[in-house]
C-alpha cells in the first residue's frame, strides 16, 4: 500500500464515472484506490518523474498524465494491464492539466507557466494536431461535449475552440483559437477548476474561484 498524497490541484485527482475508483500521485506513482474495496492498484512512472496531473478517459481504460522536470512527457496509460501506450512530447518545464476529449481521440496538455503553451495530440497518432501560447498559470482544463475546451488559472478563463475538418486536410500542426472569458469585476480572481454542462446543460461552463465564487458561463 502507498501512503501519501502529492496532489497540488484539483488537476492532480480524477475519478472514473464508470467504476467510481479515484487516481491520485504520489510522487512518481499513481495510485488507483477502489473507495469501495478500499483497495490499491498502482502504476510505475518508469521514467521516475514526479506526477504532476492526471486524468482518467471517458470510458475508464486509460489513464493520461503529465510530469515534472526537464522535457516532461505526456503519457497515456493502460488502467487494466498498468502499461504506458504511448508518450508524448510538446513541453520543456512541466504539464499541469492534462484532458481527454470525451470522442477519447484528442488529449489536450497545458504546460507549466514558464511553458506558456497548449496542445492538442491525436494520441493514437502520436501526432500534434493543433498548438497555441497560454500566457497565465493554468490550474484546470474541462472538455465540452462540442469541439471545445475551457482553461482556467490565475486571472483566466479561455475557451479554446478545435476546428477538427481542416484537420483531416491538413498534416501539419493549426493554431489553436481561444477566447476569454467576460470576466468583469471577477478579473481578479484565481480560479482553481472548471466543469463544462452535459445534456440540457451543455453550453454552459462552472468556474470556482479560490475565494468560494461559483461562476456559469453561458455560450453568448
Amino acid at each position: 500500500k502507498v501512503l501519501g498524497i502529492t496532489t497540488q490541484t484539483s488537476s492532480g485527482l480524477t475519478c472514473d464515472p464508470n467504476t467510481g475508483c479515484i487516481a491520485y500521485p504520489a510522487g512518481c506513482v499513481v495510485v488507483i484506490l477502489n473507495p469501495r474495496k478500499n483497495k490499491q492498484s498502482h502504476i510505475f512512472n518508469t521514467s521516475r518523474k514526479t506526477v504532476s496531473t492526471l486524468s482518467f478517459s471517458p470510458d475508464g481504460k486509460f489513464i493520461v498524465t503529465g510530469e515534472n522536470g526537464h522535457r516532461p512527457a505526456v503519457r497515456v496509460w493502460d488502467v487494466e494491464e498498468k502499461v504506458q501506450v504511448t508518450e508524448l512530447h510538446g513541453h520543456k518545464h512541466g504539464v499541469a492539466c492534462v484532458a481527454f476529449s470525451p470522442n477519447m481521440k484528442y488529449i489536450v496538455s497545458v504546460g507549466y507557466q514558464h511553458d506558456m503553451i497548449v496542445n492538442v495530440w491525436d494520441w493514437k497518432k502520436d501526432m500534434l494536431v493543433a498548438s497555441n501560447k497560454v500566457s497565465c498559470k493554468v490550474m484546470a482544463i474541462s472538455f465540452s461535449e462540442d469541439s471545445y475546451f475551457v482553461t482556467v488559472g490565475l486571472r483566466h478563463v479561455k475557451f479554446w475552440f478545435m476546428d477538427t475538418s481542416k484537420e483531416a486536410k491538413i498534416k501539419e500542426t493549426v493554431p489553436l483559437v481561444g477566447r476569454s472569458g467576460l470576466l468583469g469585476e471577477l478579473h481578479n480572481n484565481i480560479f482553481c477548476d472548471v466543469a463544462c454542462g452535459q445534456g440540457k446543460m451543455s453550453g454552459h461552463t462552472f468556474c470556482i474561484s479560490y475565494s468560494g465564487l461559483l461562476c456559469q458561463f453561458n455560450e453568448k
